[in-house]
């Protein structure tokens, strides 16, 4: 589920679908999603407004399950096909979210989200920041790791905010 329109200045970079999200035909149309836009700042509307905001998953359709009940991690094969054409399409952003690992792995090479999270600074330097996923599985994470929300959360709102705006005075 690929939700994006040339010219859109914010990139986020995200996982797989899960089922609830892949049936509704809108990304982040759950809990993760409300977690997501309270990180951003911003607004149901703002979120999911096509001229500014690119939602472009590692995956295009929900993965399915694994034997565990949990969602399978988004197929190598799809980014492998779809990644560079579709980031071609929507041209040079000014600010990326990397949500969850497996953006995080595809976009900076690294495997250790917690490390990368951590040195968000010098990603933010290039437009980047790497965030865990949003979902209620990274609760105790995130209370693990009060810097997360004390620091990156408000440059990230700012960061957010200043794209958003840019966006604003590009199109009056």
């Amino acid at each position: 589920m690929v939700w994006f329109r040339p010219g859109a200045r914010l990139l986020i970079a995200r996982q797989a679908p899960g089922l609830r999200v892949h049936d509704s035909g809108r990304p982040f149309t759950d809990r993760s999603g409300d977690r997501l836009r309270d990180w951003m700042g911003v607004t149901e509307t703002e979120f999911y407004d096509l001229s500014r905001v690119a939602i472009v998953p590692m995956a295009f359709c929900f993965p399915g399950y694994d034997m565990r009940g949990a969602d399978l991690p988004p197929p190598p094969i799809c980014a492998a096909t779809w990644r560079k054409p579709v980031l071609d399409a929507l041209g040079l952003v000014s600010l990326t979210l990397l949500v969850g690992g497996a953006a995080i792995r595809w976009h900076l090479g690294l495997r250790d989200v917690t490390a990368a999270v951590a040195d968000w600074r010098s990603h933010a330097r290039h437009g980047v920041f790497p965030l865990p996923h949003p979902s209620w599985r990274n609760t105790g994470w995130l209370r693990r790791n009060p810097w997360f929300e004390a620091d990156l959360l408000p440059a990230l709102r700012a960061q957010v905010q200043k794209v958003m705006d840019d966006r604003d005075r590009d199109t009056s």
